[in-house]
């Protein structure tokens, strides 16, 4: 039985190069293959790329990946940037998060810079059993807020749904001393794809002074 070694193999021999595949390893192998679409030796549109720990990574979506948790205890907002272009979903994560005031969140995306207006968001939140406190905005996804020494334990979800719309819906809980629960929704159009998330409040001065958040994201 023979062996045949090689860097790089072609799948397919169509006369055009985008019907064809490549599976290739660097030419000092390190572990890694790539699949991508075109011939072998030529410029090629990866696909996907297995790294030494056999992660596997989509280059056009596909994957989920964790940003690096921000601590909320101090500051007016919270920014992650350079999120991906492929990106088609992201969960903003929320542990045990407070502000020094009343003020009520807002999540605000952006494509280049933060959008601030254009907004369609409405939010509740029900307070010890109470009749939900109802509000809305134009100016980011709203999260309503109650008392100051109120934490948001929850996710937000941002969804493209096309054309540059973004909805999203949001559950949080409070903590074990209380009884606290907030919902919401809301959509926005930006000028281009999203690739920045803020975290701040409606009246742009209270300070965040506990917990953590964190984004997710996915194609």
């Amino acid at each position: 039985m023979s062996l045949l070694k090689s860097n790089s193999v072609q799948i397919g021999q169509s006369a055009t190069a985008t019907q064809n595949f490549t599976l290739s390893v660097p030419s000092s192998p390190d572990g890694t293959i790539k699949l991508a679409r075109g011939n072998s030796g030529a410029t090629t549109q990866d696909i996907l790329t297995v790294n030494s720990s056999g992660a596997v990574t989509l280059t056009n979506g596909g994957t989920i990946t964790s940003a690096e948790a921000q601590a909320s205890t101090s500051g007016t907002a919270i920014d992650f940037t350079g999120i991906p272009s492929w990106v088609k979903k992201v969960t903003v994560m929320f542990s045990g998060v407070s502000a020094s005031g009343t003020s009520s969140y807002l999540v605000q995306i952006g494509s280049g810079s933060i959008t601030s207006s254009g907004y369609n968001s409405c939010a509740a939140g029900s307070i010890d059993a109470a009749s939900p406190a109802v509000a809305a905005s134009t100016a980011g996804y709203l999260i309503v807020a109650d008392t100051a020494s109120d934490v948001k334990n929850g996710h937000m979800v941002i969804t493209l749904m096309g054309s540059n719309l973004y909805v999203s819906s949001h559950t949080l809980g409070g903590d074990s001393t209380r009884n606290v629960v907030w919902w919401g929704g809301g959509s926005v159009t930006l000028g281009g794809t999203l690739d920045r998330i803020r975290i701040t409040t409606v009246n742009g001065t209270d300070t965040f002074d506990a917990g953590s958040i964190n984004i997710m994201y996915e194609g």
